[in-house]
Order: C-alpha cells, then structure tokens, then sequence
C-alpha cells in the first residue's frame, strides 16, 4: 500500500510531448550530487524557461548546460511503475522532502493500538465478548472503507488510526472467546493454533499483494473476508464464563446444553446445581473485604521491582523487534513479495518446535537463547559486503524464526511470573511499555533507506540486551505459582548464578498451599470444589469468632463442566491454565477485567 517505486523524477509539463523518458530526463534533470551515483536528481530539476528555450531551438539540438540554476521539485513526479503499479507514495506523491509520511502513516497504525486496547477491554468486560467483537469488526470495515476512499495522504493517515483501534482486538477478542468455550487440555492448543493460523493469513497476503498491485483494490480485497464474519452473528455464542459471572445462568446453561449435543453427550441436569453454587461462591467472595492491587504494588518489594523491570524489559524488546523484523522484511531480498512470503512461513515451525521446548526446557531459556541468537544473527549482517543480498536474507530469515519463537513465550511466561493478585495489572504495564515499541519501530526501519543494515543492527542489539535481561528472571516450569504479591516476593528471591547456569528446571515450592485457580496440583487432590471450600472457610471463621461447633457437612463436587481437570503433564497443565482469561481481576461484582489482559 505504501511501497515506493525504485525510480522517480521531476515532472515538466512543457516537455510531456517527448516521447522518449530518458531523454525527458536528461534535459530536466540535473546530477544527483547527494549520492554521486551518476544518475539523475530525483528531487530536484533546471529551473528554466522551457517553452523560451524550445522557440528558440529543436528538442534534438537541445542540450542540458550544467550552469543552469536548479529548483526543487513544484510540479509534482513522474514514477517507474514497471514493479509498483500503484500505491499511496504515488498518489500523494510522498518522496524527497515527504519521503517519512509513509512512516508517519505507519506509526499512525501502532498509535490506536493502545487506545483500541483500552475502549474495546473495557466494552468486552461490560457488554460481552460477542458484542465487543462485532463492534469491533465494525469499526474495522468504518477504517477500511475510509482508507479507500482517502484523497489526501492526511485522510489516508487518519483512517489508518480507526483501523489500528481494533488491530490487536479483532484478533484478541474471538481467541478469548476459543479459550473460555474450549476445555482447559485444549487451551495451549488454541494458542499455537491462533498464532498458527495468523501465520498462514500473512503467507496468503503475500500472494494476494503480489496479484493485485493497485493498493485501493488491494484495500477491498483484504476487507471482504471481515464482512463475512458478520454471518457469525447466527452461530457464534457468547462466552458461556462470562454469562457465569454476570449470573445469567439460563443463558448459560442453553450454550453448555448445545455444546454437549454438538459434542454427543446428554446435558446432566446436576450441573444446574452446581452452577448455581458457582455463581453463589462468586457473590459470597463480593461480600469479603479485600483490597485492590495496584501498579505500584509491583515496585514496592525489591524482587517484585527487579521482576516487574527485567519482565518489562524483555517484552518491549521483543514486541519492537518482532514487530520490526516483520515490517522490514520486504526490503531484503531482490524480491520483496519473495521476502514476505519467506518471513511469515518461518514462524510455523519455530511456533511447533517452541511448544516443545517450553515444556522440556522451561521458559527462560528458549526465550533468553531464541532472542540472543536471533539478535547475533541480524547484527553479524554488518559484516557482509553490500552485493550479499541472498546472505543477508537467509540471516534474517533465521533471526525472524529465532524471534517469533520468544514472542510465543513471553505471553505465558509474563503471566507465570506475575502473582495472582498483580497479573493483569503486570501484564497490562509491560505490554503498554512494549506498545510504545511499535510507535518507534517504523522510525528505525526509515533508517534503511540510507543504510540496509543498519536498522537490523539496532534490532539485533535491542534483542540481544532483551535476551541477556531475560535470564536472571527465575523459572516457573515445575514450580507452583505465587498468589499474592509476598509470594510474588519470595519467587526467585534466593536467585543465584547457579540458577542462571542451569538448563534443568528444578522442582520449587512455596509455604503456602491454598487452592486457587493457580494451584491445579493442590486442587485436584481436594475432593471438594472451590465453592466448597469457600463455605468452608467461611464457615471456619464464623465458627472461631462464634464458638460454636457445627457438624461437619456432606462434600459436594461443586466442579462444573467447564472446570473439570482431565490427564495432563503437570507443566503443560500450568502452562494451559496461566493462558486463562479466568486469571485476571474481578470487579466487585466477580466480572473479569480483561482491559489489561488484552
């Protein structure tokens, strides 16, 4: 859409009638004496009186006379649209003294990220996922069509803006959806499977810019497949969870009833009581006193501090740099469609060896050796000589790969790390920090246009400090999960150089053993549910304050559908239930917030 054509040059009305482009170029334009190439000026022509010189003279006797004064270009450009047919840089004319707005236009993109993320968060908790979604891919299709329809470069600019609101909650919203609808076994399969799947999209787009050339078309095209998402308003369900938790059990329960008919099993009519305890646990934790975490939680302790900065560190890094490599790759290679293509099908298998690796090795590691390895790989492209392109992109090729495998991790490693009082406020910090990456990034690789490399040499060592950062965080493959920030404080307090020289994982545990959503060890050797233990709590401390003995009463499987564990490895079981939109912060009233989940 924004691709700039390799050739361009000064328009001259008064010498459009010569048939010939290479001698319209030699009469107008002067040397370019910025690059000492020997070719012709693209931002700059003789100032002279054209139509005085050609009374006087023949064109075939004309002859360029290097005292001529020169002018910047005022009449707008001519471009060579043998590979760009057509594009923004053409129609607005966005090069020389304009050559940035592209850029500009880019970052205008990342820059409705975060507001997006915000308004869309808050419309998910309060309205629903369903409603949020379509919303949302409303406002996708508003910016789309804005976007076509754009006759200045600062309209085209301003649309791009609507369209950055719902980038990442268009995506973000139906993979919450997935992950509460489907059983916890299935969640890490969704992940890699979303991240998959969003791959093979970019490979197709590759293909589909490299068949439609004309960047309005090329708006529609990649618009038509969000209109037929509106046909999910007939099949697709709202997220039976969070029916739960606003306590519209009959809604809810018609979905499970459907998904148990869909799945071949009979609805058993017990659930309804179990829900119904659910919902009451839910009401029953309103009504205790308790106090909101907040941002500055995370920096109250020593280790939280240390934690929350080498967290924040790391994901910055490698949200800018991915990101970044994904942007730049079309400038490698000697065909840039060819470059595309190459930069997104090396992610699906570095997604599939990675979800191996994470459950084997742990999180630290892959994700400190994947972000330092792929930054060595882009900054050793220094040492190439300018005529190695095939060299050049095989080394990005790798880093891409290397990095794409480290974004897979961050996002459940993040999300181990924080304690559960802290999570989503932890997350939402380090991805808003990471955020303001993506509003830099198209910056750095502007630089390219004087210097290929030198954009890959920054990212490379913005991922290698991300990676080095990274391994004095403490691993949380085979240890149970801190709950509250003086658990979060205790989580690798005692980190020594020996942990950071270890590859095995070791196996960890904390004093504390109350059940939670973190605990999935603790809670499946409990008989009881979590409501059960609630009352039991509650009724434990009635009976302190009182002192009055009550008989024991019966244990009731309060576990609905939804929450029951099935055969797992444990590390995978931890890695699944952290990926759990049923981690993040409550309101009052037990609703989710995924404002900061997002």
């Amino acid at each position: 859409m924004a691709d700039t054509p390799t050739d361009y040059w000064c328009r001259v009305p008064e010498l459009l009638n010569i048939s010939s482009v290479e001698q319209r170029k030699q009469l107008a334009l002067p040397p370019d004496m910025d690059h000492h190439t020997g070719e012709h000026s693209k931002c700059y022509r003789y100032a002279v009186n054209w139509l005085q010189l050609l009374e006087n003279t023949t064109i075939n006797d004309l002859k360029p006379d290097p005292s001529w004064p020169i002018e910047k270009c005022r009449e707008g450009w001519e471009y060579d649209t043998t590979e760009v047919w057509s594009s923004i840089v053409i129609d607005y004319d966005l090069v020389c003294d304009k050559d940035i707005y592209p850029t500009i236009g880019l970052a205008a993109l990342n820059v409705g990220g975060p507001i997006g993320v915000y308004l869309f968060g808050l419309l998910n908790d309060r309205a629903g996922r369903r409603t949020s979604y379509f919303v949302c891919l409303a406002t996708l299709l508003i910016g789309s069509l804005i976007t076509s329809i754009s006759k200045d470069f600062w309209t085209w600019a301003g649309s791009r803006v609507i369209v950055g609101l719902t980038i990442p909650a268009v995506y973000q919203i139906p993979f919450i959806i997935s992950l509460e609808l489907v059983g916890e076994n299935y969640r890490s399969f969704v992940t890699v499977m979303t991240c998959t799947f969003y791959t093979s999209a970019i490979m197709i787009l590759s293909v589909v810019t490299y068949l439609e050339r004309d960047w309005v078309k090329l708006s529609y095209y990649t618009s038509v497949p969000f209109y037929a998402y509106f046909l999910y308003l007939f099949i697709m369900p709202e997220s039976p969870r969070w029916l739960l938790m606003r306590g519209r059990l009959e809604e809810a329960l018609k979905i499970l009833e459907n998904m148990a008919r869909v799945n071949g099993h009979e609805f058993p009519p017990v659930i309804k009581t179990k829900l119904e305890a659910q919902i009451s646990r839910d009401k029953l934790k309103e009504k205790k006193k308790h106090v909101n975490a907040g941002v500055c939680d995370l920096c109250r302790t020593p280790n939280m501090r240390l934690k929350t900065l080498l967290i924040t560190l790391s994901w910055f890094a490698n949200e800018t740099v991915y990101l970044g490599l994904s942007y730049y790759g079309p400038s490698l290679g000697s065909n840039q469609y060819v470059s595309f293509f190459l930069s997104a099908a090396v992610e699906i298998p570095s997604y599939l060896v990675c979800w191996y690796l994470m459950d084997t090795w742990g999180r630290r590691w892959p994700l400190s050796l994947s972000m330092i390895l792929g930054g060595v790989a882009c900054v050793i492209t220094v040492m190439l000589p300018d005529d190695a392109v095939d060299e050049t992109l095989y080394l990005y090729l790798i880093s891409k790969a290397l990095l794409s495998a480290s974004f897979l991790i961050i996002y459940p490693f993040a999300g181990e790390l924080y304690p559960t009082q802290v999570r989503g406020i932890g997350i939402g910090v380090s991805s808003y920090v990471g955020g303001l990456g993506l509003i830099v990034i198209p910056f750095v690789t502007y630089l390219g246009k004087e210097n290929l490399k030198l954009p890959l040499v920054i990212m490379g060592f913005m991922s290698m400090l991300g990676g080095i950062t990274g391994l004095r965080l403490p691993e949380t493959l085979h240890h149970r999960l801190p709950q509250t920030i003086e658990e979060g404080e205790e989580f690798g307090k005692d980190w020594t150089i020996k942990n950071c020289c270890s590859c095995k994982p070791e196996i960890q545990t904390l004093t504390s053993q109350q059940a939670s959503y973190e605990n999935l060890d603790v809670l499946a050797s409990n008989a009881g549910s979590d409501v059960e233990l609630e009352m039991k709590t509650s009724s434990a401390s009635s009976s302190k304050r009182h002192s009055v003995r009550s008989r024991p009463k019966s244990i009731i499987d309060e576990r609905t559908p939804l929450d029951v564990n099935r055969p797992t490895r444990p590390s995978m079981r931890r890695l699944v239930r952290q990926m759990s939109v049923m981690d993040t912060q409550r309101t009052q009233d037990g609703t989710m917030q995924l404002t900061h989940w997002i």
